[in-house]
Formats: C-alpha cells, sequence, structure tokens
C-alpha cells in the first residue's frame, strides 16, 4: 500500500499537466482580450518544438468563388482587397467575416464551414477608402442566447446567431441597423463604413467607423461612436467625437466649424476594461487630413485617446495626442490595458501607439500619464489661412521606437555619394523635424501618414511587463494645392507631389526600414529593438556597398504572444513567413513557410488539448486561412 502512496504521489505532476493540457482555451476577441493584449498564456507550442509546426487545416474564403462574378458585372473597382481577418474562438467555434462582407462559422479543429452568412456588402458597390476591408466580429452571449455582431464595410451593424448562421430578427430590422441614420446630419453612404470589428463589453455593442478621407468638400460624415443594445439593437448611447454646442470641447471647434466638420472617426479597434466599465476611444483626424484653415481651433476630440463610461457613453477623461493637426496622424492601433509597477506603484494603465512613434501610457482610471509628457514648440504653418497649435505633446518616456523628421539623424549614409545625392533630393521640399506642417512646396513628413505604429497594433506580457511593437520607417511628402472652387469649397487639398525619391533607387533615410521594438513597460526603457526582416538588403549589396546585415522590410502584420513565444507575419522580399521570435532578445528561432502573403494578424487557440496558430493569407481571388499546430 505505502509503494501505491508513492507512486500516485510521484504521478500527481503528471496527472495534473495532463488535465491542463486536455482543455479548450478561447480568442473570444480581436486582440485576445477587449484589453487588445494580442496575449495567450499557451505554452504547448513553445520554443523546444515550434520548428515541428505543420499545416492542420486549410480554409478556401467563399469570397473566392463570387470574384469573377462580381467584377463581370459591376467592374474591376469591386475587386476584393486582402484578407485581413482575425477569426475569434469562443466555446469550440471559430467566427470571421471574409472581405466581401460574409460572416463565417468553422469548425477550429478541422477547419470545416459550419455555416455562412451573405450580407451582400458589395450590392452597395466599392465602399469608401480602401475598398473591401475588414478586420473582425464580435461575440455575445447572455441566457444562451449567442450572437456574432458584424459591422459592415457599407455602414449596418448585422446580429447573427451564432448557432444558426441567420439574422436575429428581434434585433433592428430583421437583423440588422443602419449605421448612416442618427448621426446628428445626413450621411452618404459612399463615404461612411466600418472596418474594424464591434465591442462587446458590459452588454453593449459599441460601432465605430471610418469616413472618406479625401473629400472635396468641408462638409463630411461625423465619426461619432455608438452603443447599442444587444438584445434590440435600441441606441444606448452616442458618443459625440465632435462636441456638439454645450458640449465640453465645442469651442476648440472656431467659427462654428463643429457644425460642418467631420471625419474625427475612431476607425481602428477600440479597447475597454471590462471589470472597470471604461471604453477606450482612439481618434483620428478632422476633415481634412492636410489643411486646418477652415476648422480653426484645437479641434477636440481628434487624434486623441478618450476614456467613455461604458454604461452611459458619458466622458470620464481624454488626452489629444496632436492639436489641429494637419498630419494625419491618426492613432491607428487599439489602445492596450496593461497592468505595470512603476517606481514601487502598481498601475493600472493603458498604452497607445501612434504613427508619429511615440508610445503614450496612462493611469487607465484618472487619464493621468505615467510619465511626463511635455509640451513642445514645433514648426509653424506657412499656408494662407493655417492657425497651427504653438506646441505638441511629447512624451518623456519612452523613447520614441521610430526615427523622427529628416536631419542628418535620419538621412542615408552607406556612402558620402549617397548622402550628397539625398540632400539635393530633399533640397527641393521643405524639411525639418517632427510635425513640419504641409506646404505649398510640398513638405516631407517622416514617419508618413503609413509610417510608425499602425493598425495591427503592439502585444503586452502580463508575466514580463515587456512591449512588442512593430513599425515601419516611411517618408512621404504633403503638397498643398489650391482646391478648384468649382469642384469643391475646401481652400487646400493635396496635390502635386506625394514622395520623395531616395538616392540611386534606394530610401532616403537610414535603416530599419521596418522594426520590431520591446519596451520593459515597468521602467519605460527599450529592452531590444531588432530590424524585422531582411528588407532590401541583397539591394543594397549589389550596389558595392558593404552587407549591412537585415535592413528590415516595412510590411507586417499584428503579433501574437504566447508564454514562451513572440509571433509575427510579414511578407519579406519574395518570402511570406510566420516567424517565432525569442522574448527576451528578438532572436528568430524559426520561419514558417506560408502558400499567400500573411495579411491579418495570427491568434492562437487550444482545442481538446491541442494549441493551434491561425492566420488569413491572401485576397483578392485567393484568399484562406492557414492554421498550423504540431503534428
Amino acid at each position: 500500500m505505502k509503494n501505491i502512496k508513492l507512486t500516485l504521489i510521484r504521478l500527481i505532476p503528471f496527472i495534473i499537466s495532463a488535465l491542463a493540457e486536455a482543455q479548450t482555451v478561447d480568442w473570444p476577441s480581436y486582440g485576445g482580450d477587449n484589453g487588445s493584449s494580442k496575449y495567450s498564456a499557451l505554452n504547448q507550442i513553445n520554443t523546444n518544438n515550434v520548428g515541428d509546426l505543420i499545416t492542420a487545416w486549410e480554409w478556401l474564403s467563399p469570397d473566392n468563388l463570387l470574384v469573377s462574378e462580381i467584377i463581370q458585372s459591376s467592374g474591376p473597382m469591386l475587386r476584393p482587397g486582402p484578407f485581413k481577418a482575425t477569426p475569434i474562438v469562443v466555446d469550440g467555434f471559430m467566427y470571421l467575416p471574409t472581405t466581401y462582407g460574409q460572416i463565417v462559422s468553422l469548425d477550429p479543429v478541422t477547419g470545416e464551414t459550419r455555416w455562412v452568412f451573405d450580407t451582400r456588402t458589395y450590392d452597395d458597390g466599392r465602399p469608401t477608402n480602401l475598398g473591401f476591408n475588414v478586420r473582425g466580429v464580435a461575440y455575445w452571449e447572455e441566457s444562451g442566447k449567442t450572437r456574432v455582431f458584424f459591422a459592415t464595410n457599407n455602414s449596418y451593424l448585422w446580429s447573427i446567431d451564432a448557432e444558426m448562421g441567420l439574422p436575429d430578427t428581434d434585433f433592428g430590422d430583421n437583423g440588422k441597423i443602419d449605421l448612416t441614420i442618427g448621426l446628428g446630419r445626413e450621411v452618404d453612404r459612399k463615404q461612411y463604413g466600418v472596418v474594424s470589428p464591434p465591442l462587446v463589453t458590459n452588454n453593449k455593442v459599441i460601432v465605430n467607423s471610418i469616413v472618406l478621407d479625401g473629400p472635396r468638400n468641408k462638409e463630411a460624415p461625423p465619426g461619432h461612436v455608438r452603443a447599442f443594445n444587444p438584445h434590440t439593437g435600441e441606441l444606448e448611447w452616442k458618443f459625440n467625437t465632435i462636441p456638439q454646442a454645450g458640449e465640453f470641447g465645442n469651442d476648440s471647434w472656431m467659427d462654428g466649424s463643429w457644425e460642418y466638420s467631420g471625419n474625427t472617426n475612431a476607425w481602428t479597434i477600440m479597447s475597454a476594461d471590462d471589470e472597470l466599465g471604461i471604453v477606450y476611444l482612439p481618434i483620428g483626424t478632422p476633415t481634412n487630413d492636410w489643411y486646418g484653415g477652415l476648422r480653426k481651433g484645437d479641434n477636440l476630440f481628434a487624434e486623441s485617446l478618450v476614456a467613455v463610461d461604458v454604461n452611459t457613453g458619458q466622458l470620464i477623461w481624454h488626452f489629444q495626442m496632436v492639436h489641429h493637426g494637419v498630419w494625419d496622424y491618426d492613432l491607428p492601433a487599439a489602445p492596450t490595458l496593461i497592468d505595470i509597477t512603476v517606481d514601487g506603484r502598481d498601475i493600472k494603465a493603458v498604452a497607445q501607439i501612434s504613427k508619429q512613434g511615440f508610445t503614450y501610457v496612462f493611469d487607465r482610471i484618472t487619464g493621468e500619464p505615467v510619465w511626463p509628457i511635455e509640451e513642445r514648440s514645433v514648426p509653424q504653418s506657412t499656408v494662407p489661412g493655417e492657425q497651427l497649435s504653438a506646441t505638441q505633446p511629447f512624451p518623456t518616456k519612452p523613447a520614441p521606437f521610430e526615427p523622427q523628421g529628416i536631419s542628418d539623424e535620419t538621412l542615408i549614409d552607406f556612402t558620402p555619394q549617397l548622402r550628397e545625392e539625398a540632400l539635393q533630393n530633399i533640397e527641393v521640399f521643405d524639411y525639418g523635424p517632427l510635425f513640419t506642417p504641409p506646404s505649398l512646396r510640398g513638405a516631407i513628413q517622416f514617419p508618413g501618414w503609413a509610417g510608425g505604429g499602425e493598425w495591427h497594433g503592439a502585444a503586452f506580457d502580463p508575466l514580463t511587463g515587456l512591449y512588442y511593437v512593430p513599425s515601419a520607417s516611411g517618408p512621404i511628402v504633403v503638397q498643398l494645392t489650391e482646391a478648384d472652387p468649382s469642384e469643391s469649397n475646401l481652400i487646400y487639398r493635396r496635390g502635386g507631389a506625394r514622395s520623395v525619391n531616395g538616392p540611386q533607387g534606394l530610401p532616403l533615410t537610414k535603416p530599419p526600414y521596418g522594426r520590431i521594438t520591446a519596451i520593459d513597460m515597468n521602467s519605460g526603457e527599450h529592452q531590444w529593438v531588432i530590424p524585422h526582416g531582411e528588407g532590401i538588403r541583397q539591394e543594397i549589396i549589389e550596389k558595392g556597398i558593404i552587407d549591412p546585415g537585415p535592413v528590415g522590410s516595412t510590411h507586417r502584420v499584428g503579433p501574437v504572444l504566447t508564454k514562451t513565444l513572440l509571433f509575427f507575419a510579414q511578407i519579406d522580399g519574395d518570402r511570406n513567413l510566420l516567424r517565432a521570435f525569442d522574448k527576451s532578445n528578438g532572436a528568430v528561432i524559426y520561419e514558417h513557410e506560408l502558400p499567400l502573403a500573411p495579411q491579418g494578424t495570427p491568434m492562437t487557440y487550444m482545442i481538446d488539448g491541442k494549441q493551434y496558430i491561425t492566420i488569413a493569407v491572401g485576397g483578392r481571388q485567393d484568399a484562406r486561412l492557414i492554421s498550423l499546430s504540431l503534428p
């Protein structure tokens, strides 16, 4: 009997381990959780076995069968774009949207389709801005009722029965709500839509919007954020991102410009603290992106992080990252909720990355900056009628994760000849530090609107406090030209030069052109920075330049982080890769070749004790999900 007891005692750790493995672990929202951490504690796939990953299943989007028919009947403008969706997995089922706006449920073990519901988004023609472009869906359940919520490119919010794949007839008008209604002014569906998943928290379905970025006129749809009842679709609250008469911030829109100005929308992914009941809204630029002479003032809540009460939509706190923006420096990514310890003090914080390459960190309850953010003088505009803010906010910590401005510090310098040619190329434009404004001559912005952080966002490790940020470098030129009064009531619009050449076909600036930065959020210090991919390394060598090593590719999608590994996918030259990195130093542990270009941010889950990593690849006429696991 004694030996049996000893044997059982020795077996207990193995029994516990086996029970822990035989489980199901969901990925219930776009960022893994409503705090957008993109983190999972799963560890079955780890540093010792990640090299053994195989394709568990592959799923072909039903869009692939529609493309030819739709293009033939309606023209090439209706061609779908890249397949950017990130699936969610809840209670053993997977849900995602397709680029054309079909809502799908899959078996996450086999990849077999359970059901498809077609919202027929394409019936309304090409959506605004980037065309057909979706990121994800949201899930809600209560008292046995389960629903998938999806907001479409053509401005409808759908509620779909998660089990049957059919619209909930009790929700809105037979399962959908027209999002162009209720914004306080008439909205043209051709200028307004949704690309990001709804946010479901505290029995609210919260929806944001994307608005046409290249308007002809000063009047544009506003980007107000709304919460709906998940049972009925009734409006619960509306937060006016452009404050209306009598509301806080209304006086930051001078000369009544709040009445007609639009955009100022949270187009990217939103976040929430489910326990505190706070929703975090990352807001974008007002109409138009490059000239603010018709909307003088700081323009709250444009380019601000806004915290609102989930039950009422009332403002709790806000911080404006760009006053009176004319750089298209939208807040591009989901705010990340992080619990950190700074100088011995535990802080429930929120981190927001930006296109400028800044990471802003706040106490997520009070909105107080964790480290000082300083107002510093910035260059002023020479464009008639423009009145910029004299200062802009600069975080003192963490340091920027991207180079900023055009200067000796940023220009390419592989050889003196290349540097001299780069200097000659920029002399025809205005250039200088961060926040150098658009001009009639043309001004170089660095980072440009697609540089720095983007919609893919960052990932946070709750065990180490490290924050992993993918970013890219890319200068642009913004030249303002007078608007034609017969076509527009704007005064200036972007036109003329849009880019600046580097020397001999190389980039204008120093590498890396894409990077991953690991930031210790307990100290605010960068722990490591690596070039993200090989990039144009070989092209540089072929010009007779000493091998610079990896210089980074500008292509990136978001991270997924597990207990032991950091995963990123990327198009790197002619290779389509999912890489596994050592979280502690950024070393590449494994590269997995993907059949098509990665476009969506990967995610991970476990079903019956088996871990999977799934990513959307391809687009146009060949969009797929690839799911990897151990043999």
